[in-house]
């Protein structure tokens, strides 16, 4: 999600050493690798596709896995969030590796705000997100925006462990949003507060979990504002009048469709039809036009937009 600010601390604090201690009293099998295989990069499932812990889906109801069934302290941190919560891992980063650089363009991250909170980390483990970077401290909460490029550099021998949450948020958490530091703001500026969740030795809080995370078909309105945000990212290009009119064009079809119509199964060939003459036209202007975060437009158009736009397999929408 692209935020106002490539940080924003928000104001709660978290016992790192209690996360730590839960942790570590997991079975160490319970680490998988990186989905991407990226070198010195490990995982840990805590919500995941029906809380199936080896389930990299994004489509379908979102569960904790046994492993945060094992530690209650944690649940009381996503608990506090105020968060609809959706995928949530533990993030293993080894010593003298890095998470390389790179910018979030899948639909699924597109609509959600990425939340660290560090567990295990050192002073010379480096975040940096677009033209800022910042060390994470133990127990802190941050937000980042996944839209710009971005990377995290472990310059040590130890391993650095992030809860890592994605999350729509809700009235709460938005609320702390507003309320965060962003980056280049020190820490004791007037007005600034962080306040500490203690471990509480209870019954495990509730926790909203997403059960509806991706659309049948992309209502008109979700469709637009997409398109026209893809638009506007791009480097001005001859192109780029000229999507920006057939964007206008598939919008109103598209709305003039659902008025008829929403998400009815019948409609489906039709939206179809509708995107795919969108796509024929548009495609190679998109191969030609590249984003201010350094991506090419067309795979943002399509992991972005186009594989979600209107039902399908799971492959051709979640790829």
């Amino acid at each position: 999600m692209k935020l106002h600010a490539p940080f924003v601390q928000l104001p709660i604090l978290f016992d790192a050493l209690q996360l730590a201690e839960e942790i570590g009293s997991l079975d160490k099998d319970s680490w998988r690798p990186h989905p991407q295989n990226f070198p010195g990069n490990s995982m840990m499932p805590l919500v995941a596709v029906d809380g199936d812990p080896g389930n990299e889906g994004f489509a379908g109801p979102m569960r904790p896995t046994p492993q945060l069934a094992a530690l209650p302290y944690l649940q009381q941190v996503l608990a506090s969030l105020g968060a609809t919560v959706g995928r949530t891992r533990l993030m293993r980063l080894s010593g003298q590796a890095e998470v390389t650089r790179h910018a979030d363009q899948h639909y699924y991250w597109t609509e959600r705000v990425r939340v660290h909170v560090p567990v295990v980390t050192q002073p010379t483990v480096r975040f940096e997100c677009g033209d800022a970077g910042l060390n994470m401290a133990p127990g802190e909460c941050w937000i980042f925006d996944t839209w710009r490029q971005h990377r995290v550099l472990n310059a040590d021998d130890r391993p650095r462990i992030h809860l890592v949450c994605d999350t729509v948020g809700g009235a709460e958490f938005w609320k702390m949003v507003y309320r965060g530091r962003p980056v280049g703001i020190a820490a004791d500026s007037p007005g600034w507060t962080a306040q500490t969740l203690e471990y509480a030795a209870s019954s495990p809080p509730p926790i909203p979990f997403e059960n509806y995370n991706l659309p049948q078909v992309m209502s008109p309105w979700e469709l637009e504002r997409h398109l026209d945000f893809l638009v506007e990212e791009m480097i001005p290009s001859p192109h780029q009048i000229t999507i920006h009119r057939h964007v206008r064009m598939l919008y109103h079809a598209w709305r003039g469709l659902w008025a008829a119509h929403a998400d009815a199964a019948q409609a489906v060939p039709e939206y179809r039809r509708l995107l795919d003459g969108f796509l024929a036209q548009v495609k190679p202007m998109a191969g030609e036009s590249m984003l201010r975060n350094e991506l090419s437009m067309l795979p943002a158009l399509m992991s972005g937009i186009a594989r979600v736009a209107v039902l399908g397999h799971a492959e051709d929408r979640l790829g």
